[in-house]
């Protein structure tokens, strides 16, 4: 518990970074439980080179994809792909679908800047409140960050967990569909009652500090021109990914042979998301553009951070396992007996480290990294445990989003909304959407065991 107060007091009151923090921390547990000097240096090399070897290059090819999808306009394509799909009429709910899906790649603030200027658009054409095309778009973003490989944060939490990322892929899918229905609803409601200044004047868009805007979140020219070329590079490693997982089930559905051994190849993570990143070069030559390099070196530098901290959130779960740490909180834990509820512990931890450091990213790694020694205690160890506490904890860090978040204001200044506005419909709509999440969660939870 001192460990976590450190990391959250830390991180939130005194600004320091997380990549140091969560090291410092381990340090601090380890000599603090008694182990040797020597035993404390492995347990954090070990943990922080196995992390990163199981998803250092997987979280940087997802950067490299999502860059050059923002920076070549793929990301606006998609987007007013959906709209051309659904249609003006349920503009609202293809906001939020749009903004599920242009997630999964670009992280969710960058995302909104790069669509900002379309929801403003449509909230003009279908006469409908721009506070409600606002909410609908933020959150639809939101739960494809926290919910959806191969976004950085729960494709780091997945590995760290041992989770399989084709399920939580899936299943992350799936919990997003009640998440999009109750943040819809909520916007359609709220969106009545909260007026944006100067909502339809396209002129309005507030200025953004550029303390919190994300690193390349200006869209460079629109060069892809085809709708099919701007999905490939997500669907294909998601559908490379998944027929992995589906072809290593208990049952052998593939068989074991040649097609077997392929889908085992090019399924890997590593293998789907590099073919990702192969798919987004191609999208652009044909498109009659080119991949500037420069792209991928300003990509690499964000997927270098959350490579670090996601390493560092290993070295700290590694040695909280080497600790009776977890062996006395595991007891603890069962002598409650939470039961099925037990995925409430994750959702919790992670809700309070958002709440406090304000990175859903930072604060699904560090959640990942404290739960793990945990996940046998919480009975959450087997079958599809580390899947669901994968998800709980996704949950947790989208609750809630408020002054600490970046998010928080890229949103509310990009929108028009002043700070008192983006509380009642921003941040409130964090909530709906975190605890809706953790119910689809524990009714998943119900009806796989």
């Amino acid at each position: 518990m001192g460990a976590v107060v450190f990391v959250i007091v830390a991180t939130a009151r005194f600004r320091a970074h997380p990549f140091l923090v969560l090291l410092i921390a381990a340090y601090l547990v380890g000599l603090a439980a008694g182990l040797p000097g020597t035993a404390v240096v492995a347990a954090i090399t070990e943990g922080f080179g196995g992390t990163i070897g199981y998803i250092g290059i997987v979280i940087a090819a997802g950067t490299i994809i999502g860059a050059l999808l923002e920076k070549t306009g793929g990301a606006a394509l998609m987007a007013r792909s959906v709209l051309r799909w659904i249609g003006k009429a349920r503009s609202l709910l293809a906001m939020s679908i749009t903004g599920l899906f242009v997630s999964v790649p670009v992280f969710c603030d960058s995302g909104f800047v790069v669509l900002a200027p379309l929801n403003r658009s449509l909230a003009k054409q279908s006469g409908t409140s721009l506070a409600s095309f606002t909410v609908a778009l933020s959150m639809g973003l939101y739960a494809g960050h926290v919910f959806i490989p191969p976004t950085p944060g729960p494709l780091a939490a997945a590995g760290e967990l041992g989770a399989d990322i084709g399920l939580v892929m899936l299943l992350g899918l799936a919990v997003s569909v009640p998440v999009i229905a109750a943040t819809w609803l909520f916007a359609q409601v709220a969106g009545r009652r909260i007026v944006i200044e100067g909502e339809h004047n396209p002129e309005q868009a507030a200025e953004t500090p550029a303390s919190v805007l994300p690193a390349g979140s200006t869209a460079g020219d629109i060069q892809l021109r085809s709708a099919w070329l701007a999905f490939l590079p997500i669907l294909l490693p998601v559908a490379l990914i998944a027929a992995q997982s589906i072809a290593s089930l208990p049952g052998r559905p593939f068989g074991e042979g040649a097609l077997f051994a392929l889908l085992r190849f090019v399924g890997n993570p590593n293998s789907a998301l590099l073919l990702g990143v192969v798919a987004a070069c191609a999208a652009v030559w044909r498109s009659g553009g080119r991949v500037r390099m420069e792209w991928i070196s300003e990509s690499l530098k964000t997927g270098g951070l959350i490579i670090l901290i996601t390493g560092a959130g290993g070295a700290f779960g590694k040695v909280l396992q080497a600790t009776p740490i977890g062996e006395y909180l595991g007891g603890l834990l069962g002598s409650i007996g939470l039961g099925a509820f037990s995925v409430l512990v994750p959702f919790l931890l992670a809700a309070s480290l958002k709440t406090a450091l304000g990175s859903s990213t930072v604060a699904i790694i560090t959640s990942a990294a404290i739960v793990f020694p945990l996940l046998p205690a919480l009975g959450l160890a087997s079958s599809f445990g580390p899947v669901l506490t994968t998800l709980a904890i996704g949950a947790g860090s989208m609750t809630v989003s408020h002054a600490n978040d970046s998010y928080f204001w890229v949103v509310s200044q990009f929108s028009g909304m002043t700070v008192s506005q983006a509380y009642k419909l921003h941040t409130v709509g964090s909530a709906v959407a975190g605890v809706t999440g953790i119910v689809a969660v524990l009714l998943l939870g119900f009806v796989l065991s």
